[in-house]
């Protein structure tokens, strides 16, 4: 909503209509994803969000080497309603089975796991407490720390999820930062055997500390790993995309557009150096060609190229939000334009590439 400069209100409105306008009649949810501040969630509550990521990822500290005493002093152990002794005693007799053994949780790892993620299950636990008190209809709360530097051991999953019972939270969804690369619109990076021994052990840790379901953020296109998530987690598994309808957008424009998605490339292009600091991606603008250099029947396959669909993926903010001198937002209205034009072709372009996400989750034994 902030890179896009809009309200939760107006992304309620346009949504709630969107679902009108569909002739949808079902039952339907609204997430309020990555808050990071008391305000934000003041804001969501009001236009009536009825999920709740909370991202303390902004207080996970960097922690290099051993542990020391005074590391673990600094944390806000007033907020945490614990010290270190008393945390010591309550993980000595804490057992939590992963692969039908109990997960061992030595000193060291445990000081790390606090030292590391302390801070950021105080602040957790302040949002949280202010959510629940202001609210007036209920909700579900997710925690995410997804988009940390470093993953999250299992160790420290076990603490965070015990340290937030503790403190009185109830929630329903967890992100760690999963081993691997989850970076926008492209495959999951990494070793799939490796992510789904990480995640096997995530699932049941969530099982023996719920139960709660693992979620799967920057979810969009990880279809190699679709499948082992399905099995890891028994299908309890939260799925994020991100971004999703608006590369099937560029889609329709690059078939039918051609003139107006040159411009939103070259404009993604000009954006990328700026936009790449707050996303995981690793697209290299000089592995992407000239839009001048793509002929019109071409266009497609910028979408679908790693570099390029990456590039396109981050760029939705600079190209949506450009306005010209009279504070017109001239792409952004060309490219509804041509949506509206092609209605049945992005209908079906959405329901393939939607479905294709969701068919591995699919529950067949019915």
């Amino acid at each position: 909503m902030e890179r896009l400069e809009r309200e939760p209100q107006s992304v309620m409105d346009d949504a709630t209509f969107g679902c009108l306008q569909a002739g949808w009649e079902g039952a339907v949810g609204a997430d309020a994803d990555h808050l990071k501040a008391i305000g934000e969630i003041d804001r969501c509550l009001a236009a009536g969000f009825t999920s709740f990521t909370l991202d303390p990822g902004e207080h996970v500290r960097d922690v290099q080497g051993v542990v020391t005493d005074a590391q673990l002093l600094e944390l806000p152990w007033a907020e945490l309603e614990d010290d270190p002794a008393s945390m010591a005693r309550r993980y000595a007799d804490l057992v939590v089975e992963v692969a039908g053994a109990p997960l061992p949780i030595p000193e060291e790892e445990l000081r790390r796991a606090a030292a590391k993620y302390g801070a950021a299950i105080a602040y957790t636990v302040t949002m949280y407490r202010h959510l629940t008190t202001e609210a007036q209809y209920p909700i579900e709360v997710e925690v995410s720390v997804d988009e940390t530097e470093e993953p999250t051991t299992l160790v420290e999953h076990v603490y965070m999820a015990t340290e937030m019972k503790r403190l009185g939270m109830n929630w329903v969804s967890f992100a760690p930062r999963y081993i691997g690369g989850f970076e926008k619109g492209v495959d999951y990076i990494g070793d799939t055997t490796l992510f789904f021994e990480s995640l096997s052990g995530h699932a049941q840790i969530a099982q023996a500390l719920g139960p709660y379901k693992i979620s799967l953020h920057s979810g969009s296109d990880k279809f190699s790993i679709y499948e082992l998530a399905a099995s890891a987690t028994g299908r309890l598994v939260h799925l994020k995309t991100s971004g999703t309808s608006y590369l099937t957008a560029l889609e329709i424009a690059a078939r039918f557009e051609p003139s107006l998605f040159r411009e939103i490339y070259d404009l993604s292009r000009e954006a990328y150096r700026g936009a790449r600091a707050s996303y995981q991606v690793s697209a290299q603008l000089d592995r992407t060609p000239d839009s001048r250099e793509v002929p019109d029947d071409r266009l497609g396959s910028l979408v679908t190229a790693a570099d390029s669909r990456q590039i396109l993926h981050v760029g939705y903010g600079a190209v949506l939000t450009l306005e010209d001198s009279q504070g017109v937002r001239r792409i952004s209205d060309s490219l509804r334009t041509a949506l509206g034009s092609h209605v049945a072709e992005y209908e079906a372009a959405l329901e393939t590439h939607i479905g294709r996400h969701l068919a591995p989750f699919a529950d067949t034994r019915a």
